[in-house]
């Protein structure tokens, strides 16, 4: 696997403060082994800093932005009050996912009784190069041991890469929910009721399920699991839009509140 020496500016990087000195902080930069980076006072936090301390500490990870690379000086400034609260979770988690991908790739690598640098060639760059990161290729496999082997990788290694996957990879699933309110005014209306909510049921992925819960006329309770919110709020607009247009072109009325009354 072919890994870049220095991050690109704009990047956020994960490290960790190696030395305070009263005008800024040096870090030591986790994913570039090797590297180190510059905390300015000024780029520590919004507004004046008057006791660096009292904001970074030795030893302490941090997440920063990359401002500027001076690659024949190997001088990378960073900035600490460039990153908000949502960014830093993120990269923290993206982090940690990336260091469990690579144990799990060392315990597949180890399976097979080959090299790192052979199994990369073989399959793990490939992996990388379709699914984006090494731990997005073993969530992948976890949620559907066949989502590799459709998308066209083959080789004995899907044995073990599967078997590492589904026992160490927890895929997360987010729930939302809203009510539906459906009316039909023709005489055999309930009929036409249970084709708009069998019709907004149908989801378009296999993980993603839609389900629909009666409460009382002409409340309808409707629950999306998804992998994640924006998959999920995407596939309720679409389940209410198909609802919707049934019930219009069938003269009934249907709409979608979000707050939920059981």
């Amino acid at each position: 696997m072919i890994k870049k020496e220095y991050p690109e500016e704009g990047e956020l990087i994960v490290g960790t403060i190696t030395k305070v000195q009263n005008f800024g902080a040096f870090v030591s930069l986790d994913e570039y082994p090797n590297r180190e980076g510059f905390i300015h006072i000024s780029e520590i936090a919004t507004g004046w800093v008057k006791r660096i301390r009292n904001f970074v500490r030795e030893k302490q990870k941090v997440v920063c932005k990359v401002v500027h690379v001076d690659t024949a000086k190997k001088h990378i400034d960073l900035s600490l009050k460039k990153v908000n609260d949502h960014q830093r979770r993120e990269k923290i988690q993206e982090w940690k996912n990336a260091q469990k991908a690579t144990k799990l790739f060392e315990m597949v690598v180890q399976a097979l009784g080959k090299s790192v640098d052979q199994c990369y060639q073989e399959f793990g760059d490939s992996l990388v190069k379709k699914y984006g990161t090494l731990y997005a290729a073993f969530e992948e496999c976890a949620n559907d041991t066949n989502t590799l082997k459709n998308d066209g990788f083959s080789g004995e290694w899907l044995i073990k890469f599967e078997e590492i996957a589904k026992s160490s990879i927890t895929v997360p699933f987010v729930e939302i929910k809203g009510m539906l309110l459906v009316t039909s005014y023709l005489p055999n209306g309930i009929h036409h009721i249970k084709e708009a909510l069998s019709l907004a049921e149908k989801s378009e992925f296999d993980d993603v399920t839609i389900n629909i819960k009666y409460i009382g006329a002409p409340r309808y309770m409707i629950k999306i699991k998804a992998p994640d919110y924006k998959i999920a709020e995407s596939q309720m607009k679409k389940a209410v839009e198909r609802a919707e247009a049934y019930m219009k072109k069938m003269k009934g009325e249907c709409e979608f509140k979000r707050e939920v009354e059981e």
